[in-house]
């Protein structure tokens, strides 16, 4: 696999800003106006992305309410159709997002919205990590050519690279793994963050993180282990409610959160030793000996006349027991900077 790839403009990988995608999922409560605010959000707060979720729950699970269809007191299907996003917005909301410099692909949860997406020529795909198990949808969506994210929550190891390996083989050579932790919201202490580099030796491809906890520090920890592409849910306000608001970010934020990473990356450099640019006006405030009492010529230097002091104009302190004992050449005035002209 290629440890770099490309969707539109942005090159996703080891070296490359981090790809930073907001999830829509059903917090636009059905309302288009509302979806297209949060696209507009979405690009002011700095993502690169956003991303819809295609499924109809017709798609997704049987209008059945035997017991292992029960979600409660409810049905599946009844769940999952009261969070549908129209179809028909697809192409609003795609036009709208790349007038705003933003990609925008969605989730497909079964391959007859792969066929809808298509026709709209979307970018890339993300795979969830429910239907990572899903070699049907992983089939049709590879045979697109289009790269592929996919997140990993639940995943031993032996299914992902079987689901990669299905990818791969049939014309998918672009992906992306997303640690995930599948969990609503999701405990720091289950996240495991060291997995993500973990991923990346494994299978040779960028990697990133579908972040489901509160808050900011996780996508940020993560762009320090090499995390190339973080995904979280947004949310014009989380006092509306919605199917993944608790987690999901508001505006300001995703704002936060995109500041943060961009300032990580920043941080990170390379491996580096010595003083840096800015940091080589402070070398005077290294210590150094001096002469803190006047010397006659031939005294002896002693602790009493020659310390340790700032700034660092003086001989190296690795030398102060060496010249301790030995005479002044010349008469020294307190406050001058030892060396060796000064000590016979």
């Amino acid at each position: 696999m290629s440890q770099t790839i490309t969707i539109n403009a942005s090159r996703i990988g080891p070296g490359e800003p981090a790809y930073i995608i907001a999830e829509l999922s059903g917090n636009h409560h059905r309302d288009l106006g509302l979806a297209i605010r949060m696209i507009e959000a979405a690009a002011e707060s700095g993502a690169n992305a956003v991303k819809m979720q295609h499924f109809t729950a017709d798609g997704i699970t049987v209008d059945s309410d035997r017991p292992e269809f029960m979600l409660g007191d409810t049905t599946m299907y009844a769940a999952y159709k009261a969070f549908e996003t129209p179809w028909e917005w697809t192409a609003e909301l795609k036009a709208k997002a790349n007038s705003l410099g933003l990609d925008l692909f969605s989730s497909p949860f079964d391959v007859s919205a792969v066929d809808l997406l298509e026709e709209l020529d979307v970018p890339a795909y993300k795979i969830a990590s429910f239907e990572l198990v899903d070699h049907v949808l992983l089939k049709r969506v590879a045979a697109t050519g289009k790269p592929v994210i996919m997140s990993t929550g639940m995943a031993k190891v032996s299914e992902i690279e079987e689901s990669v390996n299905v990818l791969r083989d049939n014309g998918c050579d672009e992906i992306v793994l997303l640690k995930c932790t599948s969990s609503y919201p999701a405990p720091p202490e289950e996240m495991n963050l060291r997995t993500i580099p973990y991923l990346a030796e494994l299978f040779h491809c960028p990697v990133g993180l579908s972040d489901h906890t509160l808050g900011i520090a996780l996508p940020v920890s993560a762009v320090t282990l090499g995390a190339n592409v973080i995904e979280k849910h947004f949310i014009l306000d989380r006092d509306q409610g919605g199917p993944e608001s608790s987690f999901a970010l508001e505006p300001h934020e995703l704002t936060m959160m995109v500041d943060a990473v961009r300032m990580a990356e920043k941080s990170l450099g390379t491996v580096h030793f010595g003083p840096a640019e800015r940091e080589a006006a402070s070398l005077i405030f290294r210590r150094s000996l001096y002469v803190v009492r006047d010397i006659a010529e031939g005294e002896k230097f002693s602790e009493e006349n020659v310390r340790s002091v700032r700034p660092s104009h003086g001989m190296h302190t690795r030398h102060y027991e060496e010249i301790l004992g030995r005479r002044a050449a010349t008469a020294v005035e307190k406050g001058t900077p030892l060396s060796w002209e000064l000590i016979r």
